[in-house]
C-alpha cells in the first residue's frame, strides 16, 4: 500500500470517526429507554418553587414548605427504599456537611422529600436518625428535615425544580443532584452527583442567602456519566470517551503522516 493511498485510507476512517463519534456520544449521554424529557434534569433557576405545598414531618404532622424555608436550603429529591444512586448521594451530602466550614441551622439547612408515595413518616424518621448518625460535628436535627406526602404534592415540586423521573416496576429512575433554595424559595444553583466540595456548598449557600442564581459550571457528568437502568446508578460512559479517544488518535496520526509526506516530497524535489 502506498504512503498516498494509506493516507486517503486513514482520512477516511477518521472522517467517519468524526460523523459517528458524537453520535455515539449522544446515544451513550441518556439510558436508551428514557429520553431526557422523561428522566433528568431540566434546570429553573431563578424561578420560585410553590411554598405552599403541603407535605408531612418525620411525626407525622403536616408541614408547608413556607414554614421551613427561611433560609438557604439545600433540597434533595430521593425516596427512601432506593437501594441505588440515593444513597450514595446522601452519603455524599453527609460528607460534604462534615467538611464544610458553614453553619447548619444558621447558614443553610437540608429538606429531603420522597417522590414516593409509600414511604411514610416512620421510614422518614429512621432514615432523619440514621443520617445524622453519621454526620461528627455538631449538628442540629431540625437543620436536616427528611418529608414525605402524596404523589401529586411531591411531583408538584419535582416539575418546579425541573427533576424528572419515571416510575418503573416497583422502583424509579431518576437523577442525583442537589438543588439551592433562596429564603424566598428561588432556584439558585444545581449540583450535580454523589460528592460535592465544600468550599462549592458555601460558596452556593451565600448566594442563595443573597438570592443570586448561578449557572451551573460544572456539568461533565452528563458528559461522561450515564444512568444504568438496571443497576439504579450511574456508571463510567466507556463507549463514549473510547469513541473520543479514537477520533483525537486517529486524526493526530493522520496529520502527523500528512506532515512526513510533506517533508519527503520537499527532501526529493531538489
Amino acid at each position: 500500500m502506498t504512503t498516498a493511498l494509506l493516507r486517503r485510507c486513514l482520512l477516511s476512517f477518521a472522517l467517519m470517526a468524526t460523523a459517528i463519534g458524537p453520535g455515539l456520544l449522544r446515544a451513550q449521554a441518556a439510558p436508551p429507554s428514557f429520553t431526557p424529557e422523561e428522566v433528568g434534569i431540566n434546570e429553573r433557576l431563578g424561578t420560585t418553587i410553590p411554598l405552599d405545598l403541603e407535605l408531612k414531618g418525620e411525626d407525622g404532622k403536616p408541614v408547608n414548605l413556607r414554614q421551613l424555608i427561611d433560609k438557604p436550603t439545600i433540597l434533595t429529591l430521593n425516596y427512601f427504599r432506593c437501594a441505588g444512586i440515593c444513597t450514595p448521594q446522601l452519603g455524599g451530602v453527609v460528607e460534604v456537611l462534615n467538611r464544610t466550614q458553614a453553619i447548619p441551622g444558621k447558614d443553610f439547612q437540608v429538606i429531603t422529600v420522597s417522590f414516593d408515595e409509600r414511604d411514610d413518616p416512620e421510614i422518614a424518621a429512621q432514615k432523619r436518625t440514621n443520617y445524622l448518625g453519621e454526620i461528627k460535628r455538631p449538628f442540629p436535627p431540625s437543620a436536616w428535615r427528611f418529608l414525605t406526602g402524596p404523589a401529586a404534592t411531591s411531583k408538584a415540586l419535582a416539575d418546579a425544580v425541573g427533576f424528572k423521573f419515571k416510575r418503573v416496576d416497583d422502583d424509579f429512575v431518576h437523577a442525583a443532584a442537589i438543588i439551592f433554595i433562596s429564603p424566598k424559595g428561588v432556584i439558585t444553583r444545581y449540583m450535580y452527583g454523589t460528592s460535592y466540595l465544600p468550599a462549592d456548598l458555601q460558596l452556593a449557600a451565600q448566594e442563595a442567602a443573597r438570592g443570586e442564581a448561578q449557572p451551573t459550571i460544572n456539568k461533565f457528568l452528563k458528559f461522561c456519566f450515564s444512568y444504568d437502568p438496571v443497576g439504579r446508578k450511574y456508571v463510567l460512559n466507556v463507549t463514549a470517551i473510547s469513541a473520543a479517544i479514537i477520533i483525537v488518535a486517529a486524526l493526530i496520526f493522520v496529520f502527523a503522516l500528512t506532515r512526513r509526506g510533506r517533508q519527503t516530497k520537499s527532501e526529493e524535489r531538489p
